[in-house]
């Protein structure tokens, strides 16, 4: 019975998943790009090389991809891109196995939080955009 409702909606599902997991990344990203020079500041303290290039990286994962994942465009190769991106800002982020006490909970906390996003979208890289998506699943 769940299986058949899952058949039945499993387009719908998608793309809710694609919206819903979006929304973060989109906040995220305009909040960067409406503070640019505090985002530099930030991946400057982090020690990112080239802070304003990282800045304009960001900006363009976070608004661009998750915009294009929103309508659906390239769902498997942009998921996958933006899971990279995500492992990669994670380990510069929430550096947890350097610190100690507090801030180690708190970073790890981050850290895993983030591996959580990472899995739903391997999980888009898995089933594509479904049918709600400007292009194919095979993207």
């Amino acid at each position: 019975m769940l299986d058949e409702l899952v058949e039945r909606n499993r387009d719908g599902m998608i793309l809710f998943v694609r919206v819903v997991m979006m929304v973060m990344f989109l906040y995220s990203g305009f909040g960067k790009l409406t503070d640019f020079q505090a985002t530099v500041g930030y991946l400057g303290s982090l020690h990112a090389p080239v802070p304003q290039l990282a800045a304009a990286i960001s900006v363009a994962m976070e608004l661009g991809v998750g915009i294009a994942l929103i309508l659906g465009l390239w769902v498997r190769p942009l998921a996958l891109l933006l899971a990279v991106f995500v492992l990669c800002a994670s380990c510069m982020g929430h550096p947890f196995w350097t610190m100690q006490g507090a801030d180690r909970a708190m970073n790890l906390l981050q850290f895993l939080k983030n591996l959580s996003i990472i899995s739903g979208l391997l999980l888009l890289v898995v089933t594509g955009g479904g049918r709600y998506a400007l292009t194919s699943s095979r993207s």
